[in-house]
């Protein structure tokens, strides 16, 4: 009896020692319900870890440009064009991840105009109020390089052919409904809804046009981390990037468990979750020679229209070495 208890007492006290020693990774993502999903199985303690536990924060685009700043967390879901802007600030931002490559349809970046609007392609926007968010952010630049390389508009953000209107991303569909602007990008959620109601219609569908001109799926957003937090612990941070992809997985082999729970949850229909995956955009986590490609083209062309003023390296030199590219970990 005495020695069972010891025993019991030994193997309680290893797991709680072994327990004390998980490390807490801090992740902020796009406030998005799609993003929900891919992160389900964490939640819900279904993909775990006896190396570190995930606490998840979800953000807007401007909020999540400020934690990068401010360091607030150890990895954040950000704008490709932070790495150069961050780098050259002396923040050692370093890309450990995708978080979302577009689908070559392009469905997620659409120009949208009400459904009676007189306006009907992207040429008729010259001289027109263009809703958009956060202009520095990889989505509206490469809304903005595809406007300029596959239609031909001059898009300076003073004097272009469009007024650009920078709104918070919730304001975008109501502001296109009330008339504040001619037409509007929307973010996913807003699209989805656009594309049930018949209120508006898309008259471009710029990821396409990205795809098409350089026959790249285009990266809107990717995962950083901090260079001195990478060097001290590369083993947490891979363990985050492998419950990641393990999640994501996990919703897209579970899909009607997951949608159906997550969908509830968020008031969004499940069928948004299967439409977003399949025609919208993809959270690959592991970096493909498709993504660095095209990060290289973002930089390049973004430095073209003086988007970025920054000096930059290439992607793969930007990137962590201890990120997994195209299933294998470290470059």
């Amino acid at each position: 009896m005495f020695r069972f208890a010891t025993a019991a007492f030994i193997a309680l006290a290893s797991a709680g020692a072994a327990f004390a020693q998980q490390k807490t990774i801090t992740f902020s993502h796009l406030a998005n319900p799609s993003h929900e999903a891919a992160l389900y199985a964490i939640k819900k303690g279904i993909v775990t870890s006896d190396k570190i536990k995930v606490e998840v924060s979800p953000l807007d685009i401007a909020a999540l440009q400020q934690a990068i700043a401010a360091r607030t967390f150890d990895v954040v879901e950000g704008a490709a064009m932070a790495i150069p802007r961050a780098n050259a600030r002396g923040l050692p931002l370093e890309i450990i991840g995708i978080a979302q490559r577009s689908h070559d349809e392009g469905l997620g970046s659409s120009i949208w105009v009400k459904a009676a609007s007189p306006i009907k392609s992207v040429a008729d926007l010259k001289g027109k109020k263009l809703g958009s968010y956060t202009l520095s952010s990889a989505g509206m630049t490469l809304n903005r390089i595809a406007l300029n390389q596959a239609h031909g508009l001059n898009v300076a953000a003073k004097g272009g052919d469009v007024e650009f209107v920078e709104l918070p991303e919730s304001a975008l569909a109501a502001a296109l409904s009330a008339g504040n602007v001619d037409a509007s990008v929307l973010i996913h959620a807003q699209a989805y809804q656009a594309m049930k109601s018949g209120e508006f219609r898309p008259i471009a569908q710029l990821g396409k046009d990205m795809t098409d001109k350089f026959g790249l799926r285009m990266i809107t957003s990717v995962l950083v981390g901090y260079g001195d937090k990478l060097e001290k612990d590369p083993v947490s941070y891979q363990e985050f990037l492998r419950m990641f992809r393990e999640s994501v997985d996990y919703a897209l082999a579970h899909q009607d468990e997951v949608f159906t729970a997550v969908g509830k949850e968020q008031n969004i229909d499940p069928e948004f979750f299967t439409l977003w995956f399949n025609k919208f955009t993809s959270i690959p986590v592991y970096i493909s020679q498709n993504d660095l490609d095209a990060i290289d083209t973002l930089w390049t062309e973004a430095t073209k229209l003086g988007v970025l003023d920054v000096p930059h390296t290439t992607a793969l030199e930007a990137s962590w070495d201890g990120a997994v590219f195209d299933g294998v970990a470290g470059k």
